[in-house]
């Protein structure tokens, strides 16, 4: 930032982006296309995992509304991709989310958006860890009658995750762009087959909702969202995208959108493809590997949990990327050691954040799978924890969305109607998630959460600092 030039005004020259050498945070300036951009928010989603793990846990809870929870779950990330899609016009930096808001709110505010998205990230890498636990378990069983021990699975992909962070964030972004491709169409080969050989007509009872109870909406809705976090991890790549204050407010919109119609379709053919079968969509472990065997094409579902287990993979890559990016940002604001700030001069990459990130996933994991936790119940339980520092970050930064317009002079009424309508969801969604905890440990979650958030806070007041965090800035 440029001496004697407030926040406002960075804005309205064009963002952090184009300013000063200070804010380059010695990452690689534009080195990555729209294509690679997006590839960041579609991985940290994992769209392939979904329909193996997630659907079928909604089902449970929604049955025949399945497609119509994915549809409400749309809606409201698609409210939080406006607000954060307009910050991203902006301004464009590796604290994303976190620096949308402490640009804009009290310190105290910033500071609680650091910690969460932070744990948003770490959390889900973990959880998908977990699923790749998981998958990995199914195969070697599948094809050696041999389970793999939880350490030396956990290791290998939380390492060579954080290995190729480390590396070239471009080749990550384009591993990550080709591991999804083949895993999505795989899973829509599988899916077109199905509807075809069914035939193409409605199934009513879907499309009726026959059998729903509003009750049951609510949690469903809360897992649903799980499948949709991460899809603003763009924003972490503001630095290191090409004209990101244009590719990056198209990415997280498309990755919404894109999303959004994959879940519904997979929803409703699965719920259809189940009619009639010996065992319910909620009871299977590998509900596409039977549903390829029923339209005919058994080898596809192999390859399909195949590729669930990479695809989980290439999710702990793309949050170890994000978590790092956002730990360098905590770091430039002196809420963390400066440590974490060094970048490698050849690769780029924040190589002490990235080593972080990892390592904190592994240990997430390790110390689960030591006091006996399966693959699965970790994606479940860390995945849960994971959703209350999205919904925190997505929160506040559609609560900042209208003031830091106002500084601008942008004031709009819509806007700021979009933005309050998007915090009320959010509260909604959190309020939903405590409701639905059927068992101790989802109990405890919540609780898990609001004293880690505490220790954030009692870290920053210790610490005793405000700057970096653009706030001051902002005002004056």
């Amino acid at each position: 930032m440029v001496a004697g030039q407030t926040r406002a005004e960075v804005y309205a020259a064009g963002g952090i982006a184009a300013t000063g050498n200070e804010e380059n945070y010695g990452l690689h300036r534009g080195v990555l296309g729209p294509l690679e951009t997006l590839a960041q928010s579609v991985s940290a989603m994992a769209p392939s995992t979904s329909p193996s793990l997630t659907i079928p846990l909604v089902f449970a809870l929604a049955a025949n509304a399945t497609w119509f929870v994915y549809l409400l779950a749309t809606g409201a990330t698609l409210l939080v991709g406006f607000c954060v899609s307009r910050f991203a016009r902006l301004s464009a930096s590796p604290g994303s989310l976190y620096t949308y808001a402490a640009d804009t709110l009290p310190p105290v505010f910033g500071v609680i958006a650091a910690w969460a998205l932070l744990l948003a990230y770490v959390a889900t890498g973990a959880s998908v860890a977990g699923g790749a636990l998981y998958y990995a378990g199914v195969l070697a069983q599948q094809f050696f009658h041999w389970t793999p021990p939880a350490l030396l699975i956990l290791a290998v992909v939380c390492g060579v995750a954080g290995l190729i962070a480390y590396r070239d964030v471009k080749l990550s972004a384009e591993l990550m762009l080709w591991i999804e491709v083949i895993s999505v169409s795989l899973i829509l080969i599988v899916l077109v087959a199905l509807l075809f050989r069914f035939g193409l007509h409605f199934d009513l009872d879907q499309f009726k909702l026959k059998g729903v109870t509003l009750s049951s909406l609510g949690p469903a809705l809360v897992l649903a969202m799980f499948s949709f976090v991460g899809f603003e991890s763009a924003t972490t790549l503001g630095n290191e995208a090409r004209e990101p204050l244009k590719t990056i407010p198209r990415a997280v919109i498309q990755c919404a959108i894109l999303a959004g119609v994959f879940f519904m379709l997979c929803s409703y053919s699965e719920v259809l493809g189940f009619r009639g079968a010996p065992s319910q969509l909620s009871d299977s472990t590998s509900p596409l590997h039977l549903l390829a065997a029923k339209a005919g094409i058994s080898p596809l579902g192999i390859a399909i949990d195949v590729g669930a287990a990479v695809s989980m993979f290439a999710c702990v890559l793309a949050c170890t990327t994000a978590a790092a990016r956002v730990l360098l940002r905590m770091a430039h604001a002196r809420l963390l050691p400066a440590v974490l700030e060094r970048t490698s001069a050849k690769h780029g990459t924040p190589g002490v954040a990235v080593a972080l990130s990892a390592g904190l996933m592994f240990a997430m994991t390790a110390a689960l799978a030591l006091g006996g936790v399966s693959g699965a119940e970790m994606y479940d339980w860390v995945g849960s924890l994971s959703v209350f520092g999205f919904l925190t970050a997505y929160a506040l930064v559609a609560a900042a969305l209208p003031f830091a317009r106002r500084a601008l002079g942008q004031h709009s009424h819509w806007v700021a109607g979009v933005s309050a309508v998007t915090v009320v969801v959010m509260v909604l969604i959190v309020i939903f998630d405590l409701r639905s905890a059927t068992d101790a440990i989802h109990a405890r979650i919540p609780w898990i959460y609001l004293g880690y958030i505490a220790a954030g806070l009692g870290w920053f007041w210790a610490r005793g600092t405000t700057e970096g965090l653009g706030t001051k800035e902002l005002r004056d």
